[in-house]
């Protein structure tokens, strides 16, 4: 049995939220607060207190619960300083800090990019992560703050992880990122992945997690730059198809 309960739920248009439950110790923790009534909604259906929440970034449909869920659980917030923007925030955590949920420990990660300031929370015994809005299945976050190459950076950083890692993101874009990939050109391992998301969408299911690997396979934003030769050159790949998705 996985040392970390993990409970997805749909929040707003098309986010998702998560909720984690250290098995040893009972504590749990909400990974952003897009809806507080749908975060609640979850805890009482898994028979859940809350006694954290970790933000990744400011964005309201991230932190727009923080307020209200302290209000009813008596929770501690962490999160990067830029959720001070937006919500209520207890303590800071940056890129290379570590927090612990019971036995579980999450190394924190710089995810900078879609924000300034934005983190995600790695739990490597579980070979899992959570990556707020920076990698989706197929695609990537706007850059609202950041540049291509602190975004770049960024992805790099994910792609050292173990590529059999389970990747939590925030959103359910995957159809819109799968049209974008395909139009820049069809390959094998797309047209599988592509070939399944549709399966599942035609369902109802979601496309959210995914792994590691198949974004190394698959996603446009790490496939093309990758062909290139140095940093420079891989980041101002990315910015390319960053600004080609933007448009499209």
């Amino acid at each position: 049995m996985s040392a970390l309960q993990i409970h997805q739920f749909p929040a707003l248009n098309d986010n998702y939220g998560f909720v984690v439950r250290d098995q040893a110790s009972g504590q749990v923790a909400c990974i952003d607060t897009p809806d507080a009534e749908r975060v609640t909604a979850a805890l009482t259906a898994q028979g859940w207190g809350l006694d954290y929440i970790l933000n990744t970034h400011w964005h309201p449909d991230h932190t727009g619960g923080n307020a209200a869920l302290k209000d009813r659980y008596g929770c501690l917030i962490y999160g990067p300083e830029e959720v001070r923007k937006a919500a209520p925030l207890d303590h800071v955590l940056s890129g290379g800090d570590r927090f612990a949920l019971g036995q579980t420990v999450f190394d924190v990660l710089d995810l900078t990019g879609h924000t300034l300031g934005h983190i995600g929370y790695c739990a490597p015994s579980e070979n899992v992560a959570f990556v707020g809005d920076t990698l989706f299945a197929l695609g990537c976050g706007r850059l609202f703050e950041g540049s291509a190459s602190d975004m770049w950076g960024s992805l790099q950083g994910l792609l050292a992880l173990d590529p059999q890692t389970t990747l939590y993101c925030a959103h359910e874009y995957t159809m819109s990122n799968l049209m974008f990939a395909e139009s820049l050109g069809q390959f094998p391992a797309l047209e599988a992945r592509g070939a399944d998301i549709r399966a599942r969408r035609a369902r109802g299911e979601p496309t959210v997690p995914m792994r590691l690997a198949d974004e190394m396979t698959t996603n446009p934003f790490v496939v093309y730059p990758l062909r290139e030769s140095g940093f420079a050159a891989q980041a101002a790949k990315f910015g390319e198809i960053r600004a080609a998705k933007d448009r499209f």
